[in-house]
């Protein structure tokens, strides 16, 4: 189901945007949101809408591919992990179609290392979910020198796990069991993990 909300349509000459906002720059402000989240997706649309965007939200890989060979747009925000497949299908398709497109890819916390293989296929960025309305449109409209610099001394990827686990675990209200099954991982394996300090 693809939807369109009724406040995205202008009248000409009509952006409703601060002339210091770097998005009245654009004279394409169309936006596609794919996400299979709803309510996620009708918050972030109105909330795009209001900071200047047409916005267009499309809940699949199928949906989202069509929204972008009926009419290519400027922006997208596109979930990595879709009910029907990988949001990466639509950025490549989007870079095909309009390859100054900017596409953000948003990804769960454990598929970071995913979302740099989107930016080589053609997302302008990513941002690691929740993301909020702010965030995304920060980076849609970030020059590539504004980009932030890998901070100098990085979790390890071991730390990263933990930290993640440690998360689930505390989620979870510290249930062994529920956090195994949460992160399909052997109950044994977990509390291994749980007994063990933090890794540097």
């Amino acid at each position: 189901m693809l939807t369109e909300s009724e406040s995205s349509v202008r009248h000409p000459g009509e952006t409703g945007l601060d002339e210091n906002d770097p998005l009245a720059a654009f004279a394409d402000r169309s936006l596609l949101i794919v996400d299979d989240d709803r309510p996620f997706s009708t918050r972030l649309a109105r909330a795009m809408e209001s900071r200047g965007y047409n916005v267009q939200v499309a809940e699949s890989v199928v949906e989202g591919v069509s929204a972008v060979e009926a009419g290519p747009p400027a922006f997208a925000v596109i979930d990595m992990r879709l009910g029907d497949g990988n949001g990466l299908d639509v950025i490549v398709r989007l870079k095909e179609r309009r390859p100054d497109a900017r596409g953000i890819i948003l990804t769960g916390y454990g598929n970071i290392a995913t979302a740099v293989t989107a930016v080589k296929l053609g997302a302008f960025d990513y941002l690691a979910k929740p993301a909020d309305a702010d965030e995304i449109h920060l980076t849609l409209m970030a020059q590539p020198g504004e980009r932030a610099d890998p901070p100098e001394n990085p979790m390890s990827a071991d730390r990263v796990r933990w930290e993640h686990i440690q998360r689930v675990y505390e989620l979870c209200g510290r249930n062994v069991s529920e956090t195994a099954r949460r992160l399909n991982m052997h109950r044994r394996t977990l509390q291994r993990i749980l007994a063990k300090r933090a890794p540097r």
